[in-house]
């Protein structure tokens, strides 16, 4: 077992040493490689603007964070929240705990101090199993979540970006998506790598708010 694991330790620390997304990420200053997935989404969709608001739900380890802060500027608002403890990220409220927790819910209103949010982003995903079928399912569970949490706080125009895994579930999670927003595309960034099957949704135009049904 020890020398499996070793094995894996390896050919991650390989696989790490040669993409360029490491590289750029290290010399950018970026916590984690994922910026530029996020960078590409807002290239291709436009979502980030000076002035705006953005939540990042499970933003852990911070560079969806990093990256939404430095758009955003002084006059915006970038709130962090994951159980993690992320440190201090510059221009950035960070929250620890669960958003699905209602005294965390009022921390992250407090932090929007009144305002809509025009963004909610999600690059949460679960403890894989190996197993298709169950990290389907856990992963629609996460998208569901975090989207009541955008129906909620986005406002009219808003718009909800999301992780999720692509696969034989992906569609009805799709269509449940769909039923809540006006438009829904799906986006697979380049920083996304080859072999995974992450995807993203973006969402705009709440239908409704809270009241959609999504269950």
């Amino acid at each position: 077992m020890g020398s499996k694991r070793a094995s894996r330790s390896r050919s991650w620390s390989a696989r790490q040493n040669r993409d360029p997304y490491v590289k750029k990420a290290r010399e950018s200053d970026y916590r984690s490689r994922a910026a530029f997935k996020l960078q590409q989404l807002d290239e291709k969709e436009r979502l980030i603007r000076a002035g705006m608001s953005v939540v990042d739900l499970g933003a852990a380890p911070g560079s969806w964070s990093q990256y939404a802060a430095a758009k955003v500027g002084p006059t915006g608002v970038v709130v962090a929240v994951d159980r993690l403890d992320m440190g201090d990220i510059p221009g950035v409220a960070g929250i620890k705990g669960d958003f699905l927790d209602d005294a965390v819910v009022g921390r992250i209103d407090q932090a929007l101090a009144g305002r809509p949010a025009d963004l909610v982003i999600s690059d949460l995903a679960p403890n894989l199993t190996g197993v298709s079928s169950v990290d389907q399912t856990a992963m629609e569970v996460l998208v569901l979540a975090a989207m009541r949490f955008g129906l909620r706080h986005l406002g009219q125009k808003g718009v909800f970006v999301a992780k999720f895994f692509e696969g034989e579930q992906a569609d009805s999670l799709r269509q449940r998506v769909e039923k809540a927003f006006a438009v829904v595309r799906v986006r697979k960034p380049d920083a996304s790598r080859a072999k995974s099957t992450e995807a993203y949704l973006v969402a705009r135009q709440p239908l409704g708010g809270e009241d959609v049904c999504v269950s």
